[in-house]
C-alpha cells in the first residue's frame, strides 16, 4: 500500500435540499454556533492526521455554496484540501459522481480508502473517526461503518402507521451512522451494479452488501446525529457549544 493510499479522502455528499426541514435554506446551509451547519461538518476532519483531502458533492444550482466559498475562512487558511463537484438526482447518484471525480478527474487509485460521511452530521467525534480508520488493518473487511447499538423497543407499525403491528427483536440492531468507509473502485462499482439492479440503496454499505462484501460496524458515540427535524437544530446547538 502506497503512502497515499493509506490516507484517506472524505467524500460529503450535500447535494440535498433537506424538505423535512421545511425552510427555504437547504438545511447544510443553516447556521449555528456562528457556522453553516457544513461548515462544521468540514471542520470535523481538521485534526485528522491521515486525511488525504475532502470532496463536497453539491448540486448544480447551488448558489449557497458559491457563497461559502468565497466568505468561509475553511477556504482560504490552507488547512483542509477541500475540491467539489456536482451531484445527482438521490444521494445514491450524488457519491457516485463524487467517486467518479475522485477516480477520474484526480486520478486516484482504485484502492484508496474514502469515507462517506453527511453534510448534516456535524458532531462527529475525532476518536470514532480514528477507531474507523482502524478497520483498514482487518484483512476480513471491505470497509466499515460508525454506528450504536439500539437501545430502545423497537415497534414495527402496520401498513398506515396508526397503530403497533408487532415488537420487534432489538438483538443485533444497530443505528447505523457516518462516516462509511470503503475502498474508491470497489464503493463505485457497487453503487453502479446496485443501481443497474434496481435495488433500493439507503447508505454506502447496503450497496456493498449487496455485492456480498463484508462491511465491519464500529461503536461510535450516538450523539453523532443528522440534522433532520427542527428540533434537532437545537440539540446539535447544544453538542456543539459543550465542545
Amino acid at each position: 500500500m502506497s503512502i497515499s493510499e493509506n490516507k484517506v479522502w472524505v467524500l460529503i455528499p450535500a447535494a440535498g435540499i433537506g424538505s423535512r426541514m421545511r425552510s427555504e435554506i437547504p438545511k447544510q446551509y443553516l447556521s449555528v454556533c456562528g457556522a453553516t451547519i457544513l461548515e462544521h461538518t468540514l471542520r470535523c476532519f481538521t485534526d485528522l492526521s491521515e486525511l488525504a483531502g475532502i470532496i463536497v458533492v453539491v448540486n448544480h444550482e447551488d448558489t449557497y455554496w458559491q457563497s461559502l466559498l468565497q466568505e468561509s475562512q475553511l477556504f482560504s487558511n490552507g488547512k483542509l484540501k477541500i475540491r467539489y463537484t456536482y451531484g445527482g438526482s438521490d444521494r445514491a447518484e450524488t457519491v457516485q459522481n463524487g467517486l467518479h471525480y475522485l477516480l477520474n478527474d484526480i486520478g486516484l487509485s482504485d484502492d484508496q480508502w474514502v469515507m462517506v460521511h453527511d453534510a448534516a452530521r456535524p458532531c462527529v467525534r475525532l476518536d470514532d473517526l480514528l477507531a474507523l480508520l482502524a478497520v483498514r488493518d482487518d484483512c476480513d473487511l471491505d470497509g466499515a461503518i460508525l454506528g450504536y447499538r439500539v437501545k430502545d423497543t423497537m415497534k414495527r407499525s402496520n401498513a398506515d402507521a396508526s397503530k403497533i403491528g408487532f415488537t420487534e427483536s432489538r438483538e443485533n440492531l444497530w443505528h447505523a451512522l457516518t462516516p462509511q468507509m470503503f475502498r474508491l473502485k470497489e464503493l463505485f462499482d457497487s453503487l453502479v451494479e446496485a443501481k443497474l439492479a434496481k435495488h433500493v440503496v439507503t447508505d454506502e454499505a447496503s450497496a456493498m452488501e449487496f455485492l456480498g462484501k463484508k462491511v465491519g460496524l464500529v461503536e461510535g458515540a450516538s450523539d453523532n446525529i443528522k440534522l433532520t427535524s427542527p428540533s434537532d437544530l437545537r440539540l446539535i446547538e447544544f453538542l456543539l457549544k459543550a465542545r
